[in-house]
């Protein structure tokens, strides 16, 4: 029991690493970056490199994960991920800006492994959902850490916050080294590993039940980062305010992120709900936190923040439960990889459909996401009852089997 607590805890550290170091970069890096001499494209363009990497690496990482282990792709990935850091910090060229946040992405396999490393040592469906909600409460601690840490230390210099991020991650893959074990028990040495990034998520859509769980994934994300990448600016045209208020909003969001999925999840949500509901419903209400977002009054928008913080951090945890559940038990690396390159796609996405709608209407980007989370509700829901159906059909093909053997032997 404690060998594994102290798994969870490197884990943690793992992801802590990652987000912190994205926290960081959010309100440093266009200060660093126009430091340079860049344009503001160009620091756009900065935050689309990590995303669009990772889309390729993070299937590739998690198929290795499960031929060769999860132990030697996650330290591998985090090392990857201090020498990211470390490039950034040191050059001295905006094309070594470009490389540092590059060789970053292209380790971002280390959060599909981390989950499939959380999943490995699970025993119950309820642990899993419990131990991918304390990676959420993480993710809500690092984005309440990161900007915090990253205005702090660059009061020093601009580079001091990725040097320490660089040193942190350096620190993580040697605790990792000595202390996690190997925890995938099904290990396929024979399992052919390609480096066309396209073919895992081909290969999972062979899958014929994953397919609409993907489109639904990726409908989830692009609802929800479609609207990031302009809230500072929303809050600044419609409500007057700054960074400051920016960065307030961004610490409350990162604490309730935390509560909900490192105590109410597991206390409340998933004792009183199944999975199933709380995916389909959780995305109808998410979609409606958008549309309170829309509107020009403060206090709505605040109650907009509040559900769609509570509903995201749920619909993260048991999307990725019930997709992995469907997916191949010698495969779910490769999943967790597949999702992390879809939400990476979205990311890529989003920001810039973002950008184009605000343009035309400061409130165009919420009402968007808004429509595409009903459209993913409607997916999961058509995608539960194609699922009752053949529930039914395979109950009712082993009642005629029954049938047919009761009669043969009473004849």
């Amino acid at each position: 029991m404690e060998k594994i607590s102290k798994q969870k805890a490197i884990i943690g550290l793992t992801v802590l690493v990652d987000v912190i170091g994205l926290g960081v970069v959010i309100p440093v890096l266009p200060y660093y970056v126009r430091s340079f001499g860049a344009e503001p494209f160009t620091i756009t363009l900065l935050f689309t490199v990590f995303p669009f990497c990772s889309f390729f690496s993070a299937p590739l990482l998690g198929s290795l994960s499960d031929k060769v282990g999860r132990r030697p792709m996650l330290i591998l990935s985090i090392l990857s991920t201090s020498i990211g850091w470390f490039v950034f910090a040191g050059t001295h060229s905006i094309i070594g800006l470009f490389i540092g946040r590059a060789v970053d992405g292209l380790a971002a396999g280390n959060f599909p492994i981390a989950q499939s490393y959380l999943l490995d040592i699970s025993k119950t469906d309820k642990e899993k959902s419990s131990n991918l909600g304390m990676i959420g409460a993480i993710f809500g601690i690092g984005f309440i850490v990161g900007p915090m840490l990253g205005g702090l230390l660059s009061s020093f210099s601009h580079t001091t916050p990725f040097w320490f991020v660089g040193f942190l991650a350096m620190a993580n893959a040697i605790l990792a080294y000595f202390i996690l074990p190997e925890t995938n028990s099904n290990l396929d040495r024979n399992k052919k590993v390609v480096l066309n990034p396209f073919t895992p998520l081909i290969r999972s859509l062979g899958n014929k039940t994953l397919i609409l769980p993907f489109l639904a994934w990726f409908a989830f994300g692009l609802g929800a980062v479609n609207t990031h990448s302009i809230f500072a600016l929303y809050i600044q045209d419609v409500f007057g305010f700054g960074s400051v208020v920016a960065g307030i909003f961004m610490t409350c969001t990162g604490l309730v992120l935390a509560f909900n999925q490192g105590f109410l999840l597991k206390r409340f949500w998933l004792k009183n709900f199944k999975e199933k509901t709380l995916e389909m419903w959780g995305l109808l209400v998410f979609g409606i936190g958008f549309l309170l977002m829309s509107t020009a009054s403060l206090s709505v928008f605040i109650i907009g923040i509040a559900i769609t913080t509570f509903a995201q951090s749920i619909l993260r945890i048991v999307m990725t439960n019930q997709i992995t559940a469907k997916a191949d038990q010698n495969a779910k690396g490769e999943t967790l990889g597949v999702l992390s390159s879809v939400m990476s796609l979205a990311m890529i996405v989003g920001p810039i459909a973002a950008g184009f709608l605000f343009e035309i209407s400061e409130n165009i980007p919420f009402l968007v996401s808004t429509a595409i989370l009903i459209v993913a509700f409607m997916i999961v829901a058509n995608d539960r009852r194609l699922g009752a159906r053949a529930l039914g059909a395979r109950r009712k093909e082993e009642e005629l089997i029954t049938e047919s053997l009761e009669e043969r032997m009473i004849g």
